[in-house]
């Protein structure tokens, strides 16, 4: 344990307080199911990892039988040197004794000493030592995979990360005498958006990252699941210490670690005010959305997956305005068949009740990847590009894949056989990838038709406006296209030329930059002009600071994470329409920082 406190400063992402012991992940420990044992089960989960231990011990005397009488003499002392490291105390004991005191399931007490391990060969500056180094990571590796079953991927184990956890969640809560106590709050160098897809479970209370900004997807996931979130805090894993007490302030941007008395008191008190808050918006759910002069104003939810629906209904989402169906794809070692994506989207509709569901088409490429696509262009976790953000990536990767673009406009159509469907295409930026998309859907209709499948025929088709190119000849994609859905995140992004995730031109990233809200300014207004609905689905429609300037631009359709409409729909309820406009006038007209921000915050007080 640290003997002084001491604060970490970072970017807010996902706004709340919470409070808990740390955990380190490694990239291996990120690998592995993270879960409190039960104490009754303590002695199991002893034996389990001893058991584990002597498997891999047994294997390697099996190896060392089965060698040939001609191989080199340094595999039978490879052999050796790997069963003397699992007999070394680190390994043999120490975990034993997480297990025992911590009460770390076996996984995960193996890879903390892994890390202590990985540090002690890490301040040793000898080649021969780093080299014992990878030894101590492959004994460690063959331990988990008898642990887990499997191979030791976060793909492989998240079901039992999350089966496990849920298990024990009852009796966890039975027995919590403090609930900052068992609360995990992750620490590590950057979490991939795949891989936060465990924190859908609620397994831990908040996280902290040395990389990362307010609009990568990780950040975005991050406000979605309502966790307290600081990231781009620089050294966070290297300072924080296993097990120390930690308190992440979501809206200042704050880490503070191994705080004093007084100060936990504080932030349990603001963490309660908080709690109570939140509570009082729940009231809000089900009023009509309108503001001050009446205007109505329709609220809508970002999900990820088809569970995401219940936090929609419990929040009073009038519909679903982006499904990312690319985390159907993610986190797996095969693209889902028709048929499994089919019943994920008939879920969707199905759980929305006749409201509408905008399905929006595979968005993968930049920091968002997939195992197991089709095309040699891509392998392992990267596409093989300079530049990911301007590569084969959203509409251009599923042109180039017609096959696998099919089979998810078929199942999409399906879906609208069952309830209000709207079909999103992202990433646009010529007519030709208009005609072509339109083309493969005609085509997915007539596959339809042949088999007799039923979906509806006058399924809308709208298009994201993310790139310049698109809001600036937004006319053009009216002819061919039903509704608009703006992605403010990336249309940002490509306006500006800044990439979103690299943490040395984060600052440069501004909503308000006067090119940015004039094309948002110019696809409304002429969304409005040509009786074409126009959406922000991008993180400024969750921006309550940004509501009412949206507002005076003209928007009346926000959709945003569940976790953010509430505080949404309180402050469009304040709103007075027409000042909002006026005031927005003023903004569009503006060019100096200082001026447009002057302004917005006039408009927010107003």
């Amino acid at each position: 344990m640290s003997t002084m406190s001491f604060t970490l400063h970072g970017i807010p992402v996902s706004h709340g307080i919470a409070i808990g012991r740390a955990h380190l992940l490694a990239p291996a420990a990120l690998e592995v199911a993270h879960y409190l044992v039960e104490k009754s089960e303590i002695d199991c989960e002893v034996e389990r990892l001893d058991e584990a231990v002597a498997t891999v011990v047994n294997e390697l005397y099996q190896v060392e039988a089965e060698l040939s009488k001609g191989a080199p003499a340094e595999f039978a002392a490879l052999l050796e040197l790997h069963r003397l490291i699992l007999q070394d105390p680190l390994l043999s004991e120490e975990p034993a004794r997480l297990v025992r005191e911590r009460r770390y399931n076996a996984e995960w007490a193996l890879t903390t000493q892994l890390r202590a391990a990985v540090e002690q060969f890490d301040a040793i500056d000898d080649e021969f030592f780093a080299s014992r180094r990878a030894d101590v990571e492959q004994v460690v590796e063959r331990v988990l995979k008898v642990l887990t079953g499997s191979a030791t991927t976060l793909a492989d184990v998240a079901s039992e990360v999350l089966s496990k956890a849920a298990a024990h969640t009852e009796a966890r809560e039975r027995a919590m005498h403090d609930r900052d106590l068992d609360a995990m709050i992750v620490v590590a160098h950057d979490i991939a958006p795949a891989d936060m897809l465990q924190f859908k479970k609620k397994v831990f209370a908040g996280f902290a990252t040395d990389l990362g900004s307010a609009t990568a997807h990780t950040a975005i996931l991050a406000r979605s699941l309502d966790i307290p979130a600081v990231v781009g805090l620089g050294q966070a894993s290297r300072l924080l210490r296993q097990d120390e007490y930690v308190i992440i302030d979501g809206e200042a941007g704050v880490v503070i670690v191994d705080p004093s008395p007084i100060v936990l008191d504080e932030y349990r008190l603001r963490r309660r005010d908080l709690d109570l808050g939140r509570d009082k918006l729940k009231r809000l759910a089900r009023m009509a959305t309108k503001t001050l002069d009446e205007i109505p104003i329709e609220l809508l939810a970002n999900i990820e997956l088809p569970g995401d629906c219940a936090f929609a209904n419990e929040v009073g989402a009038a519909g679903i305005g982006l499904y990312r169906t690319e985390f159907l794809f993610m986190n797996r070692e095969s693209l889902p068949g028709e048929e499994e994506q089919f019943e994920a989207y008939r879920s969707v509709v199905a759980a929305m009740s006749g409201r509408p569901v905008t399905i929006r088409t595979l968005d993968i490429g930049a920091d968002k990847t997939l195992h197991g696509a089709a095309r040699g262009e891509y392998s392992g976790d990267t596409f093989n590009t300079t530049n990911p953000a301007l590569g084969l990536r959203a509409i251009r990767y599923c042109l180039a894949e017609p096959q696998m673009f099919l089979e998810q406009l078929r199942a999409i159509l399906r879906a609208s056989a069952f309830g209000s469907v709207k079909l999103l295409i992202p990433m646009l930026a010529h007519a030709h990838e208009i005609d072509a998309t339109l083309a493969l859907i005609a085509t997915a209709k007539t596959q339809l038709d042949a088999l007799g499948l039923a979906y509806d025929h006058e399924l809308p088709v709208g298009g994201m406006i993310e790139i310049p190119a698109a809001a600036l000849t937004v006319g053009m994609f009216a002819k061919r296209l039903d509704f608009f859905s703006i992605g403010t995140n990336d249309l940002i992004q490509y306006t500006l030329a800044i990439d979103r995730t690299d943490n040395a031109v984060v600052h440069l990233y501004d909503p308000l930059h006067p090119a940015v809200l004039q094309l948002i300014a110019n696809t409304i207004a002429t969304g409005a002009r040509l009786g074409l609905p126009v959406s922000v689905c991008g993180e400024m429609a969750g921006d309550v600071g940004l509501v009412r300037l949206l507002l005076g631009l003209g928007l009346k359709q926000f959709s945003m994470h569940p976790a953010q409409l509430l505080a949404v729909k309180q402050e469009v309820l304040r709103s007075d329409l027409a000042q909002c406009e006026a005031l927005a006038k003023k903004i569009l007209a503006a060019v100096e920082p200082e001026r447009i921000h002057t302004l917005v915050e006039r408009l927010r007080s107003a």
